[in-house]
């Protein structure tokens, strides 16, 4: 299987922290080359002295004989005060440290001292106990990577779950769950596995066990798209239940809704259904990326739980695959209506062309001739007649 090494280090945040005294520690998430996946917290004195280390063991690569020669990124030194705001405007430094880091060559990057640094420790896998008094505050970074001091408004509260059902975890990177459980969810991804903790636990839970505390319905759930996005399958799935799709590996399809339980409704031609998100690639970009991700297999779907308790009277609200059918038919044939005639007209990458419909011209109606004023004169009312003669 090869020595470890670490495919990627992505900064999640940071927290600030208040036992044994107030100080800030950040969150990284470490996947390593076994597709295995990790969260661990470093205080930024540690990354210095890493960062030190690393370059006394690379003088060349440090640029310390021949500064043009520098390939090793730079690292400011710690501040005698560590505020909030600096551990803020910090993550986007960070964030292009780790980024430089990886793209290194690897007798650097995989170099036994950063990988050693970025294993998990016991204090990584401890989480605040019930007895402290002020938990930890928890910062996550920005959606699209981009932090500005100015922008702190205070703590990210972490969305609390309770669990349905039972599960069981199938890898070290899971986390079991009992019915009732509740969990605070770190990271939502669009697999449908979801990063939790909950006391002394963190890892992955599919999001089909969790439901959320106020209501049934998960309010991040974004409405369809009857106009599709172009994917194509990585993995062959075989359906299990009668509203899923089979297909096979390499074909083409269209994302029409992109539900947070990582099961999407995909359309092939006029027939939809759910897929596996874990297994869908977008059509155009690179496809070694998104094979990493098949490891830990597709999330279980909600109904295939059993023994499922939910605190909510009301079930989810959920669309069927006819109402997905019946809208897309009709968003497809508007469109059709709406395109602009010619050659140039948009063309669904799904279909065959079909050859135009030449349409018969309508028959027109016979006009009756015009009848006679005598005519007239016998058929109209007794009020018509009158205000005739009067008017004569």
């Amino acid at each position: 299987m090869g020595d470890p090494f670490i495919r990627h280090i992505a900064l999640l945040g940071f927290e600030k922290r208040f036992v044994p005294s107030q100080h800030y520690v950040y969150m990284f998430l470490v996947k390593w080359q076994d597709l295995s996946e990790k969260v661990v917290y470093r205080r930024f004195t540690e990354i210095y002295e890493f960062h030190k280390i690393l370059k006394e063991m690379f003088p060349i690569e440090a640029g310390d004989i021949t500064p043009e020669n520098r390939i090793i990124p730079h690292l400011p030194a710690p501040r005698w005060f560590d505020g909030q705001r600096v551990a803020e405007s910090r993550q986007g430094t960070l964030t292009e440290y780790c980024n430089s880091l990886m793209n290194l060559p690897g007798k650097i990057s995989r170099c036994p001292h950063l990988l050693n640094f970025f294993k998990v420790r016991p204090d990584d896998l401890k989480l605040p106990t019930d007895s402290q008094v002020k938990k930890p505050e928890t910062y996550l970074m920005p959606r699209d990577g981009k932090s500005n001091a100015a922008d702190i408004t205070g703590p990210i509260i972490l969305q609390t779950y309770r669990a349905i059902a039972d599960y069981e975890k199938s890898s070290g990177s899971e986390m079991a769950l009992a019915t009732g459980d509740v969990v605070d969810v770190v990271e939502k991804s669009q697999s449908g596995w979801w990063f939790c903790q909950m006391k002394t636990k963190r890892g992955w839970v599919p999001a089909s066990y969790l439901e959320p505390l106020d209501s049934p319905d998960e309010a991040e759930d974004p409405e369809p798209n009857y106009a599709g996005e172009p994917y194509v399958t990585i993995k062959a799935y075989t359906a299990l239940l009668e509203d899923e799709m089979s297909l096979e590996q390499g074909e083409t399809i269209e994302v029409i809704h992109k539900l947070l339980d990582g099961w999407w409704v995909i359309r092939k031609e006029d027939v939809t259904g759910y897929f596996p998100s874990m297994y869908l690639q977008q059509a155009g970009q690179d496809t070694d990326q998104a094979q990493s991700r098949i490891k830990r297999g597709a999330p279980p779907r909600r109904s295939s739980i059993r023994n499922a308790h939910s605190i909510h009277q009301q079930s989810r609200k959920r669309l069927s695959q006819d109402t997905y059918r019946r809208n897309s038919v009709r968003f497809l044939q508007q469109g059709r209506r709406r395109a602009p005639p010619g050659p140039q007209s948009p063309r669904s990458p799904l279909k065959e062309e079909e050859p135009p419909k030449t349409e018969r011209p309508k028959p027109q109606p016979a006009v009756p001739p015009r009848p006679s004023a005598d005519l007239i004169l016998h058929r109209c009312s007794e009020s018509t007649k009158r205000k005739l003669a009067s008017s004569v």
